[in-house]
């Protein structure tokens, strides 16, 4: 995987002459607007980041290597934007580093606890490599987007459900920098039973945007609605360049030219789809692994707005997957279907230039099947000793 890392770049660098070409995104873009409104936070104010005409100038003056077709307005709720206003305290190169590194370390730990691969991997000292190494996290880390902390985020609170509740509902309290990625969580809490958990999530995120919104101002709480809109309007339901790098029913059928109203009667089908299998998968077994490999993979399935990057969260799935298959064997098909998803990130990554048709959402689905098979067949095995246990009883 890291030697595959090494092609993507070189490939990227290439195919945007050294990263000058109009238009082509550099390592650490995203990042870049991260740090940006940092400090414009400091030297501003948190309504002039919202502001589109002085936050684009403000990038520029600090990435003058910024093409304008990188420059992005702010799109973050004013949480991420209180959770970021430490990063331009330390130069930008050296926080980037401490961003990703971060990120990459905690998603990397998470995922380690969870899936149980060092385990089944025979107490191998490589396993952390595997996860580290992989696609799902090498995309996000170069873009040194937020992806990584949300999929921690969202790992540990798994991990922490049954053994620390109340620590587990703040760690989804906190996906409240980025609430689309905890549309199901609620869902998932309820066909678990996990009262207090939801209960401390709940408040948690409440407590947070409102501190957030008392320390930015009400007024950017209204801005992020209206940039929240204009991102709908000109980016999810108009642009190409994003439809061919998201994995997303929506993204799929708006490239196939579906009609934006049709488009979003097919991602709200999918996404019923995904709700209905996590909510299986949660009340059908006890298995933490199943539980969180269908959680990430319906997550990213119900979203319409889902970047390649976000595809951190099917590295944690895929994690799991393995580690279960390794431990009680492969059932037919699921070795090929966990080598298509790994990939993904690397085919949503050069998807802009290679312009290829979007199978995000056709993998992501086969990808879910197989858990909901897992859970399905557990299920039938439980029902199967129970008959048997009865007919000896007779």
């Amino acid at each position: 995987m890291l030697l595959l890392f090494i092609v993507m770049m070189a490939v990227w660098a290439w195919s945007s002459h050294a990263f000058t070409e109009r238009g082509a995104a550099g390592p650490g873009t995203d990042f870049s607007i991260f740090w940006s409104a940092s400090y414009g936070l400091w030297h501003g104010s948190a309504a002039q980041v919202y502001d589109h005409v002085w936050f684009d100038g403000l990038q520029r003056r600090l990435f003058d290597d910024l093409h304008r077709s990188n420059l992005m307005p702010w799109l973050y709720p004013p949480t991420f934007l209180v959770f970021v206003s430490p990063l331009a305290l330390l130069p930008p190169l050296v926080m980037y580093f401490v961003f990703v590194g971060g990120g990459l370390a905690l998603c990397s730990a998470g995922t380690l606890r969870v899936s149980g691969l060092t385990g089944s991997l025979r107490g191998s000292r490589f396993a952390w490599l595997i996860v580290a190494a992989s696609p799902c996290v090498l995309v996000p880390a170069i873009f040194g987007q937020n992806s990584l902390l949300t999929a921690a985020l969202a790992v540990f609170a798994l991990h922490w459900l049954r053994r620390a509740p109340l620590r587990a509902g703040l760690c989804i309290g906190l996906l409240a920098i980025k609430p689309q990625m905890a549309l199901l969580f609620p869902l998932v809490l309820i066909a678990a039973r996990a009262w207090r958990t939801l209960a401390a999530a709940t408040l948690s995120a409440v407590l947070f945007s409102a501190f957030s919104v008392l320390v930015c101002g009400v007024q950017t709480a209204q801005q992020f609605l209206v940039n929240t809109g204009l991102a709908r309007t000109t980016l999810l339901e108009q642009s190409r360049s994003y439809w061919l790098a998201s994995p997303t029913a929506f993204a799929a059928l708006r490239d196939s030219g579906v009609p934006v109203a049709a488009a979003y009667a097919g991602q709200a089908s999918v996404a019923l789809i995904a709700a209905a299998s996590a909510w299986y998968v949660w009340r059908g077994t006890r298995d933490t692994r199943l539980r969180v490999a269908g959680l990430m993979v319906a997550t990213l399935l119900a979203n319409p707005y889902v970047w390649h990057y976000e595809l951190a969260w099917l590295g944690i799935a895929l994690a799991c997957l393995i580690a279960r298959g390794l431990d009680t064997g492969w059932l037919r098909g699921e070795q090929s279907v966990i080598a298509l998803a790994w990939l993904l990130p690397v085919y949503e990554f050069f998807n802009r230039v290679t312009e290829l048709p979007q199978i995000g959402p056709v993998v992501l689905l086969l990808t879910l099947l197989i858990v909901v098979r897992r859970v399905r067949l557990g299920a039938d095995a439980r029902a199967g000793r129970a008959a048997l246990v009865y007919s000896h009883a007779l």
